[in-house]
């Protein structure tokens, strides 16, 4: 059974940083494309980044330059470290992996005070 457990959400205040980790249990890992979403109140699910399992690595445009996505292979996690935090950051935090299918964590609350 393929499990995705995110971690690491919390209230922070702008400008402030904190690190999301996805753990995944079930599959194999280091071949698979992990991404983060996230998703506002009344929002559509936004696209924030992706790792690929050779290294690869893509941001949406609203995080590039203030987020970074790394994974640790042998720990079959995935992070999202988010820096500069801003009041639109706040949302609730998915990650996915791309396998046969998708699979999705149940997500992490990020809240960004100002």
């Amino acid at each position: 059974q393929v499990q995705l457990v995110e971690s690491g959400g919390g209230v922070v205040q702008a400008g402030g940083s904190l690190r999301l980790s996805c753990a995944v249990s079930g599959t194999i890992f280091a071949t698979k494309s992990m991404s983060w979403y996230r998703q506002a109140p009344g929002l559509q699910r936004e696209f924030v980044a992706i790792i690929h399992g050779g290294g690869t690595i893509d941001y949406g445009q609203a995080v590039k330059g203030r987020f970074t996505i790394s994974r640790d292979n042998r720990e079959r996690t995935v992070y999202l470290d988010m820096n500069d935090l801003k009041a639109e950051d706040t949302a609730v935090y998915y990650c996915k992996m791309d396998a046969v299918t998708e699979y999705w964590g149940q997500g992490t609350q990020v809240t960004v005070t100002s």
